[in-house]
């Protein structure tokens, strides 16, 4: 079945989390992706592990959980480029390229003539990404970026956590790794972009993009209530700057989530609550009131919630029609019957593993779905046939560089 990016050809110079974040959205969508690792090592999240792939017999293979989650769909190579010979391969793939991504420190691509001014001069219509920590200019350019440090240095845990007055108050950064998945995500949004505007110009273009650059944008609302107030918002732990309540309550055995998002909302988790003179209370009456005496009234919902079980509780306030849900694990997540009626754990044929099980992409298209039905590739899977296929080179000459250290 035709892929939206059927005829696209990504050559994959990224490692880690956020530019194969970026590919791997470009391969679910029909992209042709060349991972090029380097011979004997691969991409360093190979190695992060345990947990690691077992193959069919138990025993782990080389391929850390961390690598099969943002790999799927991709043809691995292995390709030296810091050899004469492996620089002219890569060269010669970037030629019959339509995009390329790389996150590489600022220059270092430019040292082996793989940059975008190198690489435009042979093939103009190459759309070319670059990702790094802090972009290509300015003082930062050439600090080393890793998500952890950009959650702090941008703002994010600033905003997450506990407030600092209360037991476990301080800084927190966010589960997983989101300046990294922000920054992939961006930059797949802008390699789209850039390739629709070539099909009017016929000219390719280079993106830059940024880890912080990125953080700094995804504070959206945030932002802009500190552009509107002058006064820069703080940790606030489960709870809305804005509204209230939107919160996690503890139950007899458990806790769950309330998010009132208006009003009505509000009146009817009071009757559901069993109190409904709440919302006529002139002071939880509207969202403004709520939210001036926040405290107050999460204490008060706090005490009636933990007289009844989590589930009780989720079954009167949904049936209300008010937002919540519970706090699921992973296992609780993957069992749930809206993530499964969703699809979103699927599996593909793994060369070692015999098949491999991955979190779908969640984009749901209706003339050209994805097919989840690659596995992320063993190091160095498809060097033979891309370079076979793509360059036309014979098996005489590959097994040629293979012995000089080029493959």
């Amino acid at each position: 079945m035709r892929k939206i990016l059927d005829g696209v050809r990504v050559l994959d110079l990224t490692r880690v989390l956020a530019g194969p974040w970026a590919t791997q959205n470009l391969a679910d969508f029909g992209a042709e992706v060349i991972k090029v690792e380097r011979p004997g090592h691969g991409d360093d999240t190979r190695k992060w592990g345990p947990p690691f792939l077992r193959d069919r017999e138990g025993r782990e293979t080389a391929d850390a959980a961390y690598y099969l989650a943002c790999n799927r769909g991709k043809k691995s190579i292995t390709l030296d480029f810091t050899r004469a010979e492996g620089r002219e391969l890569a060269r010669a793939l970037a030629a019959k390229s339509d995009v390329l991504v790389e996150n590489f420190k600022v220059g270092d691509l430019a040292r082996h003539g793989l940059d975008y001014a190198g690489l435009a001069r042979d093939n103009p219509r190459l759309v070319y990404c670059s990702i790094t920590g802090f972009g290509q200019d300015g003082p930062y350019r050439d600090r080393p970026g890793y998500d952890f440090m950009v959650q702090g240095l941008g703002g994010l845990m600033s905003v997450t956590g506990e407030r600092d007055e209360l037991p476990g108050g301080g800084p927190q950064k966010v589960g997983v790794a989101v300046s990294d998945l922000f920054t992939g995500m961006y930059a797949t949004s802008a390699i789209l972009a850039a390739l629709i505007e070539r099909a009017r110009s016929g000219k390719g273009q280079y993106i830059d993009m940024a880890l912080l650059d990125v953080q700094v944008a995804m504070l959206a609302n945030l932002s802009s209530s500190y552009f509107v107030s002058g006064t820069a918002p703080g940790r606030m732990g489960n709870a809305h700057m804005n509204i209230v309540p939107y919160h996690v309550f503890p139950a007899a055995d458990g806790f769950l989530i309330v998010a009132v998002g208006n009003d009505g909302q509000f009146a009817a988790f009071c009757e559901a609550l069993g109190v409904p003179g709440w919302a006529s209370d002139p002071r939880f009456s509207t969202n403004p009131q709520r939210v001036r005496n926040r405290d107050l009234l999460v204490g008060m919902i706090s005490e009636r919630l933990a007289t009844r079980t989590a589930a009780e509780w989720l079954a009167a306030i949904e049936a209300a029609g008010v937002p919540c849900g519970p706090i699921n694990d992973l296992s609780q997540v993957f069992a749930d019957p809206q993530v499964r009626h969703r699809r979103m754990q699927v599996t593909a044929p793994h060369a070692a593993a015999g098949e491999v099980t991955m979190v779908a992409n969640p984009i749901k298209f209706s003339a050209t779905p994805i097919a989840h039905d690659r596995a992320p590739p063993l190091l160095g899977e498809h060097t033979e046939e891309v370079l076979r296929a793509v360059l036309g080179l014979e098996i005489g000459a590959i097994e040629g560089l293979r012995k000089r250290g080029a493959l």
